[in-house]
């Protein structure tokens, strides 16, 4: 804590500006305008039929591609929004006095769940598109697409049973996370430590029940996509993803919101100790997936290491990219102190580790439903899928800076605001 005379903090309410409503709104023209074209590829004779990825049924690959594309940026704004939960939740239960003055950022992280939630149900409508598991006939002996390793699996995969895992999930995540933003807000009028304490017994149950359905919803979304397939560290490597991603746009966020006059105390202290938080998880992402990716190498067995041939036949120069992007360049530009004190360094390291997730997830997600023959990004059609990624953008940047204008981006009442006004390390 640092020795200067402390002065507390008035009330600052965000006003979402003119440019930002443009840039929304840019975003959502053009999202809504790929979906349209990709729907009208998929569902009006624009694709075509060919054997589909796994040899079981004929496939309309456009139609696919865009259930892939749905499900991609449904899981990666997912990750963002939890990813904030997360951040608050962690933060009450180390007393991380440092970071409440950032804190109304990853809470309103917290009111996409609605959104994300919905996001979700759509994809159900077309899970037959990208999961080899629900595709009619595979768990019956007598159907000409049945698939034996899926009929052992039949008991946890399937529609009903994911279903309700997904509505207990998203339920739980939704009224936990409305929970502690419910205190942290009472607490500006409140003041004391009631609130706190309320909060950090709630953070404690919600990162118990978050590790548990984090992994559950990253087999059941995720892995799934290759069904014969499966890895103990995988949940453990998508939540590394999610979360440096999440650290990164709260980074991002409290940049902006200060150049735009808003919460003027955050200072350079505070940026090098969400900077080092990046920079550690940057490299904890990469011992998951190294630590991934050798054992099946090195082990070689077929049933094991077609998740990676397929991803190394038809993405080798992605699958280096992501490797280059998530890790590579983040340790080498943000490796010294003083590049986590910096904008102009912060900023594209942010940057960087967010287009890294966006291609994480592609790789996860294409070559296990697309297959790389077809596989967008050698194509223009990977423009519709940028498109569609940015409608989702704009409406996750939508909500949150909505929530964000309608409530005090200085939680007056904390008992540990003084401790972050003084943040100086």
């Amino acid at each position: 804590m640092g020795a200067h005379a402390y002065h507390k903090p008035a009330a600052e309410m965000f006003q979402v500006s003119s440019r930002l409503k443009r840039t929304i709104n840019v975003l959502l023209g053009v999202g809504i305008l790929s979906i349209i074209i990709s729907l009208i590829l998929a569902y009006t004779g624009g694709g075509h039929e060919e054997a589909g990825h796994g040899g079981h049924h004929a496939v309309n690959f456009d139609k696919t591609r865009f259930w892939a594309d749905i499900l991609l940026s449904n899981w990666y704004f997912l990750g963002l929004t939890l990813g904030g939960s997360v951040f608050m939740a962690l933060a009450y239960l180390t007393n991380a006095g440092w970071s409440v003055g950032i804190r109304r950022i990853p809470e309103a992280f917290s009111t996409y769940l609605p959104y994300a939630a919905a996001g979700f149900i759509l994809i159900f409508v077309g899970a037959a598109e990208i999961y080899h598991w629900a595709h009619e006939g595979v768990t019956d002996p007598a159907s000409a697409n049945y698939d034996a390793i899926i009929a052992e699996k039949s008991a946890y995969l399937n529609l009903p049973f994911m279903i309700g895992r997904f509505l207990a999930f998203f339920a739980g995540w939704f009224l936990m996370t409305r929970t502690i933003r419910m205190h942290s807000l009472a607490e500006d009028a409140e003041g004391g430590f009631f609130r706190h304490k309320r909060n950090k017994t709630m953070a404690g149950i919600f990162t118990t029940f978050f590790g548990v359905t984090w992994a559950m919803s990253s087999w059941d979304f995720m892995m799934s996509l290759d069904p014969h397939w499966f890895s103990t560290i995988y949940w453990v490597n998508q939540f590394a993803g999610m979360w440096v991603a999440s650290l990164s746009t709260i980074m991002l966020f409290a940049i902006l919101l200060k150049r735009a006059g808003y919460i003027h105390f955050v200072n350079t202290s505070h940026y090098h100790d969400l900077g080092k938080l990046m920079f550690a998880f940057s490299i904890f992402w990469t011992y998951t997936w190294l630590s991934q990716f050798l054992l099946y190498y090195y082990a070689n067995i077929p049933e094991e290491a077609v998740y990676y041939f397929e991803r190394w036949a038809g993405f080798k120069f992605l699958f280096w990219l992501n490797l280059i992007l998530h890790f590579l360049l983040p340790l080498l530009m943000f490796m010294t102190r003083d590049a986590k004190r910096t904008e102009s360094l912060i900023i594209p390291v942010a940057s960087i580790i967010l287009a890294a997730h966006f291609l994480d997830l592609y790789l996860c997600i294409m070559p296990g439903t697309v297959g790389h023959a077809e596989a967008g990004i050698y194509s223009w059609k990977f423009i519709l899928e940028v498109g569609i990624f940015a409608f989702f953008a704009g409406l996750w940047l939508m909500v949150v800076t909505k929530s964000l204008s309608k409530i005090n981006l200085i939680p007056t009442g904390s008992p540990y605001l003084k401790e972050s006004v003084l943040h100086n390390t």
